[in-house]
């Protein structure tokens, strides 16, 4: 499956915007990044590997957090993205 990084994130994956990943939920897609690119972990998840409320990861355009979290079943042909909150004034 193709994960897809914000801009602010994609120093720490080796200047990708684009990684392909591998794993049968979106935690395990998580992990199988996680360990290729360990600066991306942190930012990821927390350190329990829970993913975190700010940072808002998307299978095929619906929200993880309404579909079953990192434990979302995912295909070989999906597609996550991965957007953090921004903050403002």
């Amino acid at each position: 499956m193709r994960i897809n990084l914000p801009s602010v994130l994609t120093p720490l994956a080796g200047g990708h915007h684009t990684l392909d990943a591998t794993g049968d939920t979106v935690g395990q897609a998580i992990d199988d990044i996680a360990r290729r690119f360990p600066a991306l972990s942190p930012r990821l998840r927390d350190s329990h590997g829970a993913p975190y409320p700010f940072v808002t990861i998307y299978l095929n355009d619906e929200d993880i957090r309404f579909l079953g979290g990192f434990e979302t079943p995912v295909r070989p042909s999906d597609e996550l993205s991965v957007v953090p909150a921004v903050a403002g004034g």
